[in-house]
């Protein structure tokens, strides 16, 4: 009699588990493996995400990605840069982007859909987003900065951090801020006294002669309408600093 009771117990309980069970479910889009990033320089990215179900044995079919020029666009499900369709496949990374070309500093918004094993849709993913970074080198607008008594100094003593501070002036509120910036040498940058994101060393040590890494930042939210100042403090790093036992300017003379 204790066994009948105990099975039918746990019968019910599978009963309120199944009736309780979440259907398939798509989150943490990221695109080159980065949530939301801001300077994605290869032509076609690749799209991830991770799927959420309590069913036991639930697998992803088939899946669908939109992408869209904007958050509205979106919101309305049209992919005016790149609607999938319908994909047979089980594929949650690296899935390559097929839309439209993308250019410099273009904004994409996506968000994906998929079919569970029985062939039923899930809900469409909260939205995500990335940029496209400067692509090409005439999109860098700007020009390296340097410090004359730095580019005049060839001896082996260090000299102190160089520093850089420009005002300028906001007549309206903006959208949106983006801060593309590099250096040769090691950076911090702030503006209106607020340090830009939280890199440590950056923009990292490359072979400065073939290639220097730069870095993207939203910085919307440190700006403000009428009078602003950006500022860099700029170290030897590896540019110009020691290496080892190879003494200093390896890669160059100055900061940059």
């Amino acid at each position: 009699k204790n066994s009948v009771v105990s099975t039918r117990f746990t019968l019910a309980e599978l009963d309120a588990k199944a009736r309780d069970a979440t259907p398939l479910g798509v989150q943490q889009l990221r695109c080159e493996y980065l949530v939301n990033p801001l300077a994605i320089d290869c032509p076609q990215p690749r799209l991830s995400w991770v799927l959420q179900s309590t069913v036991r044995g639930q697998r992803q079919t088939a899946y669908r990605v939109l992408v869209a020029s904007s958050e509205e666009k979106l919101a309305g499900n049209e992919g005016d840069l790149w609607d999938s369709g319908r994909v047979a496949s089980d594929a949650t990374v690296q899935v390559t982007y097929a839309g439209k070309p993308l250019e410099s500093c273009t904004r994409c918004y996506w968000k994906v859909q998929v079919w569970d094993k029985d062939g039923q849709p899930s809900a469409w993913s909260e939205p995500a987003c990335w940029a496209m970074g400067l692509r090409q080198a005439s999109d860098w607008k700007a020009q390296w900065l340097a410090w004359p008594e730095a580019v005049a100094n060839r001896s082996q003593t260090p000299l102190p951090a160089t520093m850089f501070r420009k005002e300028f002036a906001l007549k309206s509120p903006i959208r949106r801020a983006t801060v593309h910036v590099t250096a040769r040498g090691l950076y911090e940058l702030r503006i209106n006294g607020r340090r830009v994101g939280d890199h440590l060393l950056a923009p990292e040590w490359t072979e400065y002669d073939r290639r220097v890494q730069y870095q993207a930042y939203d910085v919307t939210d440190l700006l403000q309408t009428g009078d602003n100042a950006i500022g860099a403090v700029i170290g030897d790093g590896w540019f110009a600093g020691r290496i080892g036992g190879m003494g200093r300017y390896n890669y160059g003379d100055f900061l940059q």
